[in-house]
């Protein structure tokens, strides 16, 4: 909203792990009037109930939501691309399974050229390289620290 003056009409594109930060997004985006496009390996998808409830709010609210396997698909026009660490706390005995699930997932240049021109990148942070390379990263259009910043009030 900072970035962009306003929420309506803004597409996002996650691409990543259905995991707890998604589905806050899952949950709010449509109320807010936000596209959402999501790209998940098989088997990470988001929880079966929260997606439900996420395609009544589109419907209620007029907003377009994708569910797709394709990093690229998911990430075609969106105004923000964001993800999250793959590896969660608890999780660190699955690395190895979860880092071959996840290959192709990795948010590059090459994904951004599928984006919108006014294109942003979000992490909520501590990154690994392979969720989002460091030329995105460390791009202008990335509003990691930004974000960061912002969390810092809500804490």
């Amino acid at each position: 909203q900072e970035h962009y003056g306003g929420l309506k009409g803004l597409t996002i594109a996650w691409i990543g792990d259905g995991n707890n930060v998604l589905q806050s997004l899952m949950a709010s985006a449509a109320k807010l009037g936000m596209h959402l496009r999501i790209a998940t390996p098989r088997g990470f998808e988001p929880d079966l109930r929260i997606t439900k409830i996420t395609e009544q709010n589109s419907k209620e609210y007029g907003t377009k939501l994708l569910l797709t396997t394709d990093p690229l698909e998911a990430a075609d026009s969106a105004n923000v691309l964001v993800t999250d660490t793959w590896i969660s706390m608890g999780q660190e005995e699955e690395k190895k399974e979860r880092l071959k699930a996840f290959q192709g997932y990795q948010i590059t240049m090459q994904t951004a050229k599928s984006a919108a021109s006014n294109w942003t990148f979000l992490h909520c942070l501590p990154r690994k390289p392979e969720e989002v390379d460091d030329e995105v990263f460390y791009s202008p259009q990335s509003l990691v620290f930004q974000e960061a910043e912002n969390r810092k009030w809500t804490i």
